[in-house]
């Protein structure tokens, strides 16, 4: 009679802990210090879409650039340096950068500038 080998251990693996909270299935570190997460680029087309958004903002306009093919760490570094060329505030939110006010054609031209593909996305 022979064994064979269970799927669940190759599934299995931590997935929390009461010490440390969740835990990334990829790099079994806390979700907080995933070190897979950093160095991932989001999957896309490699356009950087920038549009403006007013709804679920109270009637605050927001000018929005997704799919920026970029990791955490350099995407944190642009979103630093957009706000700052737009002399606004502005956050980084899954992967997508916030600026306050409409600001779709300075930041077209920003992102061409430094090389990116870049395209006006919505009305």
């Amino acid at each position: 009679m022979v064994k064979k080998a269970s799927s669940f251990a190759a599934l299995s693996g931590l997935v929390y802990s009461t010490d440390t909270g969740r835990h990334c299935p990829d790099c079994s570190q806390p979700v907080d210090a995933c070190i897979c997460k950093k160095n991932r680029v989001p999957e896309g087309d490699g356009i950087a879409r920038v549009r403006r958004e007013t709804k679920g903002r109270g009637g605050k306009t927001v000018s929005t650039v997704s799919g920026v093919p970029l990791p955490e760490d350099p995407l944190k570094e642009l979103a630093s340096a957009l706000k700052k060329r737009c002399g606004c505030g502005g956050s980084l939110k899954d992967g997508v950068i916030e600026i306050q006010g409409d600001h779709v054609e300075l930041l077209l031209e920003e992102l061409t500038k430094r090389g990116f593909k870049a395209k006006k996305s919505g009305g």
